[in-house]
């Protein structure tokens, strides 16, 4: 089964006192990202976080869960096509990943992430096998290389346009 929720952001008018209050309540590892005007939520086991400032007053105080999607701007359209209204379409997060958000149509905001590529770890070759000569498979000869094609060099006739 895929796409498991993967973060929770809360969008606070006061991040300080939000600090503050959760700091007293749960064993949370906060770290401030001053860059992004963001601090993040460490939590151990489970799903982290983060909190920041709202983007605009009129937004009310609240959190919002993040969905793990393999293309955000993918989701994103199937969410419109589905009726929700789109807040992010889409922002990347440099080195990270991207995200979008959403309205449902039932009202409820709802996040999704796409984590940033992993680079794959240089593949190592393995250490060749020696083989006694008398087992070694003859030497190939090398392909003859192909005179270039003077169809390629010629460049292709254009059709006069009839009205």
């Amino acid at each position: 089964m895929g796409n498991p929720f993967c973060h929770i952001d809360l969008s606070t008018g006061d991040v300080a006192a939000a600090k503050k209050f959760y700091k007293r309540i749960f064993d949370w590892k906060l770290v401030d990202f001053p860059e992004m005007r963001w601090t993040g939520i460490q939590v151990g086991e489970g799903v982290g976080g983060g909190m920041s400032g709202k983007q605009s007053p009129e937004v009310p105080t609240s959190w919002t869960p993040y969905v793990q999607v393999a293309d955000v701007k993918k989701t994103i359209a199937k969410a419109a096509k589905a009726g929700a209204t789109i807040l992010v379409p889409f922002m990347p997060i440099p080195g990270m990943g991207a995200l979008g958000v959403f309205v449902d149509p039932q009202g409820a905001t709802l996040g999704v992430w796409q984590s940033a590529a992993k680079q794959a770890p240089a593949k190592t070759k393995a250490p060749a096998k020696k083989t006694s000569p008398s087992k070694r498979a003859p030497a190939k000869k090398a392909a003859a290389k192909k005179a270039p094609s003077t169809r390629a060099a010629r460049k292709p006739a254009t059709k006069a346009r009839r009205r």
